[in-house]
């Protein structure tokens, strides 16, 4: 996966926006988690069920 390119950080921007940005990201970052995991376990139950 491209990694996107990084926007500069305007100093102007406040510490609530940035706090708001973190807090949307750390979201993303557990939703992503959980998919994987989901991804992961159909997998391998798919797996599993063709191996019986």
């Amino acid at each position: 996966m491209k990694e996107k390119p990084k926007k500069p950080v305007p100093s102007m921007e406040s510490n609530e926006t940035l706090q708001e940005e973190v807090e949307r990201l750390r979201m993303e970052n557990a939703y992503l988690k959980k998919l994987n995991a989901l991804v992961k376990e159909k997998e391998r139950s798919q797996r599993n069920s063709k191996r019986k």
